[in-house]
Protein backbone atom coordinates (compact mmCIF):
# COMPACT_ATOMS: atom_id res chain seq x y z
CA UNK A 1 0.00 0.00 0.00
CA UNK A 2 1.35 3.27 -0.45
CA UNK A 3 1.88 6.28 1.85
CA UNK A 4 -0.80 7.87 0.51
CA UNK A 5 -2.82 5.22 1.85
CA UNK A 6 -2.47 5.98 5.14
CA UNK A 7 -2.92 9.87 5.02
CA UNK A 8 -4.50 11.44 8.31
CA UNK A 9 -6.42 14.35 9.06
CA UNK A 10 -4.31 15.05 12.07
CA UNK A 11 -2.41 17.59 14.10
CA UNK A 12 0.43 16.03 16.00
CA UNK A 13 -0.31 12.27 16.29
CA UNK A 14 1.21 12.56 20.25
CA UNK A 15 -1.97 14.79 20.43
CA UNK A 16 -4.24 13.24 18.31
CA UNK A 17 -6.05 10.76 21.21
CA UNK A 18 -6.35 14.13 23.97
CA UNK A 19 -7.76 15.96 21.17
CA UNK A 20 -10.28 13.57 19.76
CA UNK A 21 -11.57 13.27 23.33
CA UNK A 22 -11.99 17.09 23.51
CA UNK A 23 -13.73 17.34 20.00
CA UNK A 24 -15.92 14.62 21.12
CA UNK A 25 -16.64 15.74 24.48
CA UNK A 26 -17.55 19.06 22.48
CA UNK A 27 -20.08 17.58 19.71
CA UNK A 28 -21.59 16.10 22.32
CA UNK A 29 -21.39 17.87 25.31
CA UNK A 30 -25.53 17.33 25.76
CA UNK A 31 -24.87 13.19 26.25
CA UNK A 32 -21.52 13.72 27.76
CA UNK A 33 -18.37 15.68 30.04
CA UNK A 34 -15.32 15.44 30.87
CA UNK A 35 -14.35 13.69 34.76
CA UNK A 36 -10.55 13.69 33.97
CA UNK A 37 -9.07 14.20 30.50
CA UNK A 38 -8.98 11.05 29.54
CA UNK A 39 -12.01 9.83 31.61
CA UNK A 40 -15.81 11.04 30.00
CA UNK A 41 -19.18 10.57 32.07
CA UNK A 42 -22.26 10.73 31.15
CA UNK A 43 -23.49 14.26 31.28
CA UNK A 44 -27.13 13.66 33.55
CA UNK A 45 -25.83 10.76 36.25
CA UNK A 46 -28.50 8.67 37.91
CA UNK A 47 -28.11 8.64 41.40
CA UNK A 48 -28.63 4.98 43.56
CA UNK A 49 -27.48 2.81 40.86
CA UNK A 50 -24.76 0.51 40.23
CA UNK A 51 -22.04 2.01 38.21
CA UNK A 52 -20.49 0.84 34.92
CA UNK A 53 -17.42 1.42 33.58
CA UNK A 54 -16.62 0.88 30.21
CA UNK A 55 -13.03 1.29 28.60
CA UNK A 56 -9.96 0.52 26.54
CA UNK A 57 -7.32 1.53 24.01
CA UNK A 58 -8.49 4.82 21.94
CA UNK A 59 -8.50 4.03 18.11
CA UNK A 60 -11.67 2.20 18.57
CA UNK A 61 -13.94 5.27 17.97
CA UNK A 62 -17.00 5.32 18.36
CA UNK A 63 -15.95 2.95 21.46
CA UNK A 64 -15.75 3.52 24.15
CA UNK A 65 -16.83 6.64 24.69
CA UNK A 66 -19.79 6.31 22.57
CA UNK A 67 -21.24 4.02 25.27
CA UNK A 68 -21.50 6.77 27.83
CA UNK A 69 -25.24 7.75 28.87
CA UNK A 70 -28.45 6.93 29.88
CA UNK A 71 -29.14 3.16 30.04
CA UNK A 72 -25.65 2.12 29.32
CA UNK A 73 -21.81 3.38 30.62
CA UNK A 74 -21.68 5.45 33.53
CA UNK A 75 -18.07 6.38 32.35
CA UNK A 76 -15.49 5.27 29.86
CA UNK A 77 -11.96 4.99 30.72
CA UNK A 78 -9.68 5.87 27.20
CA UNK A 79 -5.90 5.16 26.91
CA UNK A 80 -3.59 5.77 24.33
CA UNK A 81 -4.31 4.14 20.56
CA UNK A 82 -4.50 0.31 21.47
CA UNK A 83 -3.41 0.83 24.85
CA UNK A 84 -4.81 0.21 27.89
CA UNK A 85 -5.73 2.49 30.11
CA UNK A 86 -3.59 3.00 32.93
CA UNK A 87 -4.62 2.14 36.70
CA UNK A 88 -5.14 6.14 37.34
CA UNK A 89 -7.15 6.63 34.99
CA UNK A 90 -9.62 3.96 35.21
CA UNK A 91 -9.90 4.55 38.94
CA UNK A 92 -11.31 8.04 38.42
CA UNK A 93 -13.79 6.17 35.87
CA UNK A 94 -14.54 4.43 38.88
CA UNK A 95 -14.47 6.86 41.10
CA UNK A 96 -17.30 9.13 38.46
CA UNK A 97 -19.25 5.75 38.30
CA UNK A 98 -19.78 4.96 41.70
CA UNK A 99 -23.13 5.79 42.92
CA UNK A 100 -22.67 3.81 46.26
CA UNK A 101 -24.02 0.25 45.39
CA UNK A 102 -21.13 -0.92 43.38
CA UNK A 103 -19.01 -0.62 40.19
CA UNK A 104 -18.88 -3.18 36.95
CA UNK A 105 -15.96 -2.76 34.81
CA UNK A 106 -16.58 -4.36 31.30
CA UNK A 107 -13.55 -4.61 28.70
CA UNK A 108 -12.11 -6.33 26.04
CA UNK A 109 -10.18 -9.98 27.27
CA UNK A 110 -6.24 -8.08 26.67
CA UNK A 111 -3.26 -8.42 29.07
CA UNK A 112 -2.86 -5.03 28.90
CA UNK A 113 -6.48 -4.21 30.49
CA UNK A 114 -6.61 -7.35 32.50
CA UNK A 115 -3.68 -5.95 34.34
CA UNK A 116 -4.80 -2.08 34.44
CA UNK A 117 -8.39 -2.90 35.26
CA UNK A 118 -7.66 -5.15 37.68
CA UNK A 119 -5.11 -2.82 39.59
CA UNK A 120 -7.39 -0.45 39.45
CA UNK A 121 -9.72 -2.76 41.05
CA UNK A 122 -7.76 -3.30 44.16
CA UNK A 123 -6.96 0.28 44.47
CA UNK A 124 -10.91 1.16 44.41
CA UNK A 125 -11.37 -1.44 47.12
CA UNK A 126 -9.19 -0.16 49.23
CA UNK A 127 -10.80 3.22 48.76
CA UNK A 128 -14.41 1.25 50.19
CA UNK A 129 -15.71 1.11 46.14
CA UNK A 130 -16.80 -3.00 45.63
CA UNK A 131 -16.12 -3.19 42.42
CA UNK A 132 -16.81 -6.43 39.88
CA UNK A 133 -15.42 -6.86 36.18
CA UNK A 134 -16.60 -8.72 32.86
CA UNK A 135 -13.83 -9.86 30.41
CA UNK A 136 -15.98 -9.97 27.66
CA UNK A 137 -14.58 -13.25 25.55
CA UNK A 138 -16.80 -13.21 22.16
CA UNK A 139 -13.84 -13.77 19.57
CA UNK A 140 -13.93 -17.23 18.67
CA UNK A 141 -10.76 -17.03 16.15
CA UNK A 142 -8.61 -16.46 18.95
CA UNK A 143 -8.93 -19.33 21.07
CA UNK A 144 -10.52 -22.85 21.17
CA UNK A 145 -14.19 -23.42 22.32
CA UNK A 146 -12.29 -25.54 25.68
CA UNK A 147 -10.24 -22.23 26.43
CA UNK A 148 -12.84 -19.10 26.50
CA UNK A 149 -11.07 -17.64 29.07
CA UNK A 150 -7.82 -16.64 26.59
CA UNK A 151 -10.26 -15.32 23.75
CA UNK A 152 -10.31 -11.53 22.76
CA UNK A 153 -13.10 -8.94 23.52
CA UNK A 154 -14.28 -7.47 19.89
CA UNK A 155 -17.85 -5.94 19.01
CA UNK A 156 -19.26 -8.26 21.39
CA UNK A 157 -18.09 -5.79 23.84
CA UNK A 158 -21.56 -3.75 22.98
CA UNK A 159 -23.80 -6.69 23.23
CA UNK A 160 -22.32 -6.83 27.21
CA UNK A 161 -22.15 -3.40 27.69
CA UNK A 162 -26.02 -2.19 26.60
CA UNK A 163 -27.29 -5.42 28.88
CA UNK A 164 -25.14 -4.76 31.70
CA UNK A 165 -26.00 -1.01 31.53
CA UNK A 166 -29.83 -1.88 31.31
CA UNK A 167 -29.37 -3.65 34.32
CA UNK A 168 -27.71 -1.46 35.87
CA UNK A 169 -30.46 1.49 35.06
CA UNK A 170 -32.90 -0.48 36.34
CA UNK A 171 -31.23 -0.02 39.65
CA UNK A 172 -30.76 -3.97 39.45
CA UNK A 173 -27.82 -5.30 42.57
CA UNK A 174 -24.14 -5.43 41.47
CA UNK A 175 -25.03 -9.44 41.97
CA UNK A 176 -27.40 -9.22 39.21
CA UNK A 177 -26.00 -6.60 37.10
CA UNK A 178 -22.78 -9.08 37.25
CA UNK A 179 -25.27 -11.82 35.93
CA UNK A 180 -26.50 -10.27 33.13
CA UNK A 181 -23.08 -9.20 32.03
CA UNK A 182 -21.75 -12.87 32.58
CA UNK A 183 -24.83 -14.30 30.61
CA UNK A 184 -24.27 -11.86 27.64
CA UNK A 185 -20.89 -12.63 27.48
CA UNK A 186 -21.55 -16.52 27.64
CA UNK A 187 -24.50 -16.05 24.56
CA UNK A 188 -22.18 -13.44 22.21
CA UNK A 189 -19.73 -14.77 19.60
CA UNK A 190 -17.81 -13.05 17.20
CA UNK A 191 -15.70 -13.05 13.61
CA UNK A 192 -13.86 -10.81 11.70
CA UNK A 193 -12.16 -10.58 8.72
CA UNK A 194 -9.69 -7.76 7.49
CA UNK A 195 -9.20 -7.17 4.28
CA UNK A 196 -6.48 -4.01 4.88
CA UNK A 197 -4.11 -2.40 7.76
CA UNK A 198 -4.08 0.62 9.59
CA UNK A 199 -1.59 3.03 10.92
CA UNK A 200 -1.01 3.75 13.89
CA UNK A 201 -0.75 7.65 13.82
CA UNK A 202 3.15 8.75 14.10
CA UNK A 203 4.34 5.24 12.87
CA UNK A 204 4.74 5.70 9.31
CA UNK A 205 4.01 2.04 8.55
CA UNK A 206 0.86 -0.52 8.50
CA UNK A 207 0.18 -2.50 11.56
CA UNK A 208 0.86 -5.98 9.30
CA UNK A 209 1.11 -6.40 5.58
CA UNK A 210 -1.64 -7.92 3.68
CA UNK A 211 -1.59 -7.75 -0.23
CA UNK A 212 -4.58 -6.39 -2.21
CA UNK A 213 -6.30 -9.61 -3.06
CA UNK A 214 -5.74 -10.93 0.15
CA UNK A 215 -8.11 -10.75 3.30
CA UNK A 216 -7.30 -12.54 6.73
CA UNK A 217 -10.20 -14.67 8.92
CA UNK A 218 -9.72 -14.21 12.26
CA UNK A 219 -7.65 -10.83 12.68
CA UNK A 220 -8.30 -9.05 15.63
CA UNK A 221 -9.03 -5.13 16.12
CA UNK A 222 -5.07 -4.69 16.99
CA UNK A 223 -3.95 -6.10 13.81
CA UNK A 224 -3.51 -10.20 16.14
CA UNK A 225 -3.37 -12.77 13.42
CA UNK A 226 -6.36 -14.70 12.06
CA UNK A 227 -6.68 -17.97 11.62
CA UNK A 228 -6.53 -18.41 8.00
CA UNK A 229 -4.82 -15.80 4.71
CA UNK A 230 -6.38 -15.99 1.43
CA UNK A 231 -7.41 -14.93 -1.41
CA UNK A 232 -10.43 -12.05 -1.31
CA UNK A 233 -13.53 -13.83 -1.77
CA UNK A 234 -16.83 -12.35 -2.55
CA UNK A 235 -19.25 -11.14 0.44
CA UNK A 236 -21.85 -13.89 0.57
CA UNK A 237 -18.92 -16.41 1.01
CA UNK A 238 -17.22 -14.28 3.39
CA UNK A 239 -19.71 -14.22 5.25
CA UNK A 240 -20.69 -17.98 5.42
CA UNK A 241 -17.29 -18.82 6.60
CA UNK A 242 -17.89 -16.57 9.74
CA UNK A 243 -21.16 -17.57 10.74
CA UNK A 244 -20.33 -21.14 10.22
CA UNK A 245 -17.51 -20.87 12.16
CA UNK A 246 -19.47 -19.02 14.93
CA UNK A 247 -22.57 -21.65 14.53
CA UNK A 248 -20.25 -24.28 15.11
CA UNK A 249 -19.03 -22.84 18.43
CA UNK A 250 -22.73 -22.38 19.82
CA UNK A 251 -23.95 -25.66 22.20
CA UNK A 252 -27.32 -25.10 23.03
CA UNK A 253 -29.17 -22.91 21.04
CA UNK A 254 -32.25 -22.28 23.03
CA UNK A 255 -35.29 -21.54 21.19
CA UNK A 256 -33.19 -20.42 18.33
CA UNK A 257 -33.05 -16.73 18.41
CA UNK A 258 -30.37 -14.42 17.90
CA UNK A 259 -29.28 -11.24 17.33
CA UNK A 260 -26.49 -10.21 14.50
CA UNK A 261 -24.74 -7.52 14.85
CA UNK A 262 -21.96 -6.67 11.68
CA UNK A 263 -19.35 -3.79 12.44
CA UNK A 264 -17.35 -1.88 10.12
CA UNK A 265 -13.90 -1.65 10.76
CA UNK A 266 -12.76 1.60 10.02
CA UNK A 267 -12.59 1.57 6.05
CA UNK A 268 -16.17 -0.29 4.70
CA UNK A 269 -18.41 1.58 3.38
CA UNK A 270 -22.15 0.95 4.25
CA UNK A 271 -22.93 -0.17 1.18
CA UNK A 272 -20.38 -3.16 1.66
CA UNK A 273 -21.66 -3.57 5.53
CA UNK A 274 -25.45 -4.06 4.40
CA UNK A 275 -24.51 -6.65 1.55
CA UNK A 276 -22.18 -8.18 4.52
CA UNK A 277 -25.68 -7.94 6.55
CA UNK A 278 -27.25 -9.65 3.62
CA UNK A 279 -24.91 -12.79 3.33
CA UNK A 280 -24.54 -13.20 7.13
CA UNK A 281 -28.55 -13.45 7.66
CA UNK A 282 -29.38 -15.59 4.66
CA UNK A 283 -26.23 -18.18 6.43
CA UNK A 284 -27.63 -17.97 9.59
CA UNK A 285 -31.44 -18.79 8.91
CA UNK A 286 -29.77 -21.64 6.54
CA UNK A 287 -28.41 -22.97 9.89
CA UNK A 288 -32.00 -22.46 11.56
CA UNK A 289 -31.31 -19.58 13.56
CA UNK A 290 -33.89 -16.96 13.02
CA UNK A 291 -32.24 -13.04 13.09
CA UNK A 292 -34.94 -10.83 15.18
CA UNK A 293 -32.37 -8.26 15.77
CA UNK A 294 -30.30 -6.17 13.39
CA UNK A 295 -27.42 -3.78 14.10
CA UNK A 296 -25.28 -2.70 11.26
CA UNK A 297 -22.40 0.35 11.41
CA UNK A 298 -18.78 0.90 12.99
CA UNK A 299 -19.71 0.04 16.81
CA UNK A 300 -15.80 -1.00 17.13
CA UNK A 301 -13.21 -0.03 14.52
CA UNK A 302 -9.83 -0.42 14.03
CA UNK A 303 -8.73 3.25 12.98
CA UNK A 304 -8.90 2.95 9.19
CA UNK A 305 -8.49 -1.07 8.62
CA UNK A 306 -10.60 -2.36 5.62
CA UNK A 307 -13.01 -5.11 6.59
CA UNK A 308 -15.82 -6.39 9.12
CA UNK A 309 -16.83 -8.60 11.86
CA UNK A 310 -20.08 -10.31 12.57
CA UNK A 311 -21.43 -10.85 16.49
CA UNK A 312 -23.98 -13.34 16.91
CA UNK A 313 -25.93 -13.12 20.46
CA UNK A 314 -28.69 -15.98 21.18
CA UNK A 315 -31.41 -14.68 22.71
CA UNK A 316 -33.58 -15.29 25.56
CA UNK A 317 -36.46 -13.60 26.91
CA UNK A 318 -34.28 -11.63 29.81
CA UNK A 319 -31.33 -10.56 27.24
CA UNK A 320 -34.27 -9.45 24.89
CA UNK A 321 -35.39 -7.22 27.04
CA UNK A 322 -32.34 -5.86 27.79
CA UNK A 323 -31.22 -4.84 24.89
CA UNK A 324 -34.47 -3.81 23.64
CA UNK A 325 -34.23 -1.07 27.11
CA UNK A 326 -33.90 2.27 26.81
CA UNK A 327 -30.88 3.90 25.79
CA UNK A 328 -29.38 7.30 24.69
CA UNK A 329 -25.34 7.58 23.84
CA UNK A 330 -23.87 9.13 21.19
CA UNK A 331 -23.35 5.82 19.33
CA UNK A 332 -26.20 3.31 20.41
CA UNK A 333 -29.86 4.74 20.79
CA UNK A 334 -32.73 2.80 21.60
Amino acid sequence: MTAAGFKKLINDPFDAVDEALEGFVAAHADIVAFAEPRVIVRRNPSAGKVGLVVGGGSGHEPAFGGYVGTGIADAAACGNIFASPPPNVVLAAIRAANHGRGVLMGYGNYAGDVMNFGLAAQLASAQGIEVREIRVTDDVASAAKSETTKRRGIAGDIIVFKCAGAAAEQRLSLDEVERIAVKANAATRSMGVALSACEVPGSGRPTFELADDEMEIGMGVHGEPGIKRGPLQPADEVARILVDAIVGDIGDRGRGEVALLVNGLGATAYLDQYIFYRGARRALEASGLTVVRSYVGEFITSLEMAGASLTVTLLDDELLSFLDAPASTVRFTT
